[in-house]
């Protein structure tokens, strides 16, 4: 499977501590990430630009569960318990 359309969630629920276009000092847990628009695609989606932690997430279903909530809810979790 795929990326689920329109979720975004590796891309606001967990901390980025590299530099994001937009966003020099990385972005904190929870934190929209810039290069996020309204469809909740990223931008820099294939740019060279891209972190290179962002480049690590796809789709996995322990990961992504069966909605959006219960990815972000599952990432949450992940950063809460890797700080």
């Amino acid at each position: 499977m795929r990326c689920r359309a329109g979720c975004g969630a590796c891309c606001i629920a967990p901390s980025i501590t590299s530099p994001i276009p937009g966003m020099p000092s990385g972005k904190a847990a929870g934190v929209r990430c810039v290069q996020l628009d309204d469809d909740n695609l990223c931008r820099l989606f294939g740019d060279p630009r891209r972190p290179a932690v962002c480049h690590r997430f796809d789709y996995d279903p322990e990961l992504c569960g069966e909605t959006r909530e219960q990815a972000i809810a599952v990432l949450t979790a992940w950063e809460h318990a890797t700080q």
